[in-house]
């Protein structure tokens, strides 16, 4: 009877165990994924006008102006964008330079991106860069030496053929660092810049590779996106949202998400199908008691149903307060952030922890379904050879 019980207890804290590891991962990967999307969202803008065919278009038509009277607009921001060979010293590295109009500055958030400098594209009417940390390390710019200017070499577009000298086939322009700044991979060799001068650069005095809209807090993006596209047309743009922007990185934020669930919900069919082992074990030493109960009258189904539930309890007992240590583990990590990432990160610290009611709601559900199953099998024992037994004894 003692190792019943304490088959019982390890299957209960089996199920607590599983259930609170659940509710803890899920979190942390809410955390996560609320983290690195408001990273991405410092540089992705709401909506996102790009060409079709080529690589710039010119945004001075009808449809364009008037995306400017929205009153729900807060910035339209003009890009132009080009790789480009960057010298500093005696370095040198392909990059992304993005040329951006004024109204790219509205963004709130950019100067949060900042470990270095600051993010100015002005600096006293010359043009100034703000770099990328991963293009800061493999040049080694120094932000504060005001003599060593980045120089920036871009394939010109008057170039003669016959020219003798390698240096005529490349346009060549000279800017100073400003700021460093950092975001994630994607976006940390890049390099932004004013549009002036990436227009100087390129020799396009009215073209855009893109055109990015933001818009003020609260603002319906999808009803917004279908009005862009009714206004410009979607023959020769395409009108991306953030999702759409970056589809890759939200299907493998949820992708790695439930993957972890399946692993462990795994766990949770070993834990809660170990109260088999205990109900079954408790059958055979009940077996006299139930086969007196049959005989005073109670129904198969009555002593399948003491089981049944009997194995629920085990199992939802064990979720229940899974699910509350879960939650109040993960507020305790909210607050005090005990638990660190490491690796000397500079966005977060500890491991960040957002909570979902459909985690509580999904983890209560897989639990039930399975506990359902395993009790029903306990359940089905109890009355197995009942007949048989009730006749030797």
């Amino acid at each position: 009877m003692h190792a019943i019980n304490i088959i019982s207890g390890i299957s209960m804290l089996g199920v607590f165990i599983g259930s609170a590891a659940l509710i803890l991962i899920l979190s942390v990967f809410n955390g996560l994924e609320t983290v690195i999307l408001s990273l991405y969202d410092n540089f992705t803008a709401e909506l996102k006008i790009e060409p079709k065919l080529g690589k710039t278009f010119d945004d001075n038509s009808a449809g364009f102006k008037s995306l400017h009277n929205n009153p729900k607009l807060l910035s339209y921001t003009e890009v132009l964008q080009e790789r480009a060979l960057l010298r500093y010293n005696d370095r040198q590295v392909i990059a992304t330079m993005k040329g951006v109009s004024n109204a790219f500055l509205k963004n709130p958030r950019l100067d949060s991106t900042i470990i270095k400098g600051s993010f100015s594209l002005d600096f006293h009417g010359q043009p100034t860069a703000v770099i990328g940390a991963t293009i800061q390390g493999s040049l080694g710019v120094n932000v504060s030496d005001i003599l060593s200017p980045i120089q920036v070499y871009s394939p010109s577009r008057k170039a003669s053929v016959n020219s003798i000298n390698p240096a005529d086939e490349f346009t060549v322009r000279y800017v100073y660092p400003a700021g460093i700044f950092t975001v994630q991979q994607d976006f940390d060799d890049m390099v932004i810049v004013p549009l002036s001068f990436m227009r100087n650069l390129l020799d396009q005095p009215t073209q855009v590779s893109a055109v990015e809209l933001n818009f003020k807090p609260g603002t319906d993006i999808n009803a917004v996106q279908k009005d862009v596209k009714d206004k410009i047309g979607t023959d020769n743009y395409t009108i991306k949202n953030r999702y759409e922007q970056n589809t890759l990185l939200y299907k493998l934020l949820h992708s790695e998400k439930w993957a972890v669930f399946l692993i462990l919900s795994f766990v949770l069919v070993i834990a809660i199908f170990n109260i088999i082992g205990s109900l079954t074990m408790l059958v055979i030493d009940k077996k006299k008691d139930i086969a007196i109960l049959n005989s005073l009258g109670a129904k198969p189904q009555l002593i399948q149903g003491i089981f049944f539930y009997e194995g629920m309890m085990i199992s939802l007992a064990g979720c229940m307060g899974g699910m509350l240590a879960g939650l109040i583990f993960g507020l305790l990590q909210q607050k005090y952030g005990f638990i660190s990432m490491g690796g000397g990160l500079t966005v977060i610290n500890a491991y960040p922890v957002a909570f979902k009611i459909t985690d509580f709601i999904l983890v209560f559900l897989t639990v039930s379904g399975i506990a359902v199953i395993a009790s029903g099998i306990s359940a089905r024992l109890s009355v197995k050879g009942l007949n048989e037994f009730k006749q030797d004894l």
